[in-house]
């Protein structure tokens, strides 16, 4: 069995490393811009929290390394869906492996649009409420880097959360689900949904709803996707009907 299994792990370092590599290389250049960048990290905090709620700290280059390596990270998106489609395409057919830049494409921008999503609505009305309850009373975020560590957090889950419709769309053209699969799942993936936005958020309730609220959107979107793909069809109930009408005539 792990004779059979060698030349995929072999395949999928290869893939790892070259995104590996990439990120290292972006998160490099990233580095020399990490002032700027810090400033716009801490640009959703404007106006939220009064002054900058941040005090020093010895661990600024370990905060500046950690936003530049996600920085890098972003901007490898194309090279990491890439590298991801050529792991999986060959176990697919000739006419599935033509679809490796609309992948690469839809993918980097949904990642986008989930991280933008978190940048510029989530981050700015979450800590809003938590100012509201915590500023006067302490410094809820001690240090740049504790903020750093929710930041990333968030955009990487909001980011992994908006692949939804894209990871449904392939299972639908692989034939593993039907629109019909997920409008009967739809009552588990609410609780689902809503335990992964517990989880991938701080403990309040605004910043929950917000990532719970688009993802459960994005699967009604889902469901009418994969429905175009791939359709669920009644086969067996009308097998059923047409060998009853046989056995009618027959009589």
């Amino acid at each position: 069995m792990f004779d059979d299994l060698k030349p995929h792990l072999v395949e999928l370092r290869k893939r790892l490393a070259i995104s590996m590599a990439t990120v290292i290389v972006f998160a490099f250049v990233a580095f020399g811009f990490n002032q700027e960048i810090i400033a716009i990290v801490k640009a959703p905090l404007l106006g939220v929290v009064n002054g900058d709620p941040f005090i020093g700290g010895i661990g600024i280059f370990f905060t500046a390394l950690k936003i530049s390596i996600f920085t890098g990270f972003l901007f490898a998106l194309p090279v990491v869906f890439g590298q991801l489609w050529l792991f999986v395409a060959p176990g697919l057919y000739e006419n599935e492996k033509k679809y490796i830049l609309p992948f690469v494409g839809v993918s980097t921008f949904m990642f986008l649009l989930g991280a933008a999503f978190a940048y510029w609505i989530v981050i700015p009305l979450g800590f809003q409420f938590l100012w509201m309850f915590a500023g006067s009373l302490v410094n809820f975020l001690q240090t740049l880097d504790e903020y750093v560590g929710i930041f990333t957090k968030l955009l990487f889950g909001f980011g992994i959360a908006f692949e939804l419709p894209v990871f449904l769309f392939f299972m639908g053209m692989l034939g593993l689900i039907t629109d019909k699969t997920l409008k009967d799942f739809f009552g588990y993936a609410v609780v689902i949904i809503f335990v992964i936005a517990a989880l991938l958020t701080p403990p309040d309730v605004i910043t929950q709803l917000l990532m719970a609220a688009p993802l459960v959107l994005l699967y009604g979107l889902s469901i009418v996707i994969v429905r175009m793909v791939n359709p669920y069809e009644e086969d067996g109930d009308d097998d059923a009907e047409t060998g009853n009408d046989l056995v009618e005539s027959g009589k």
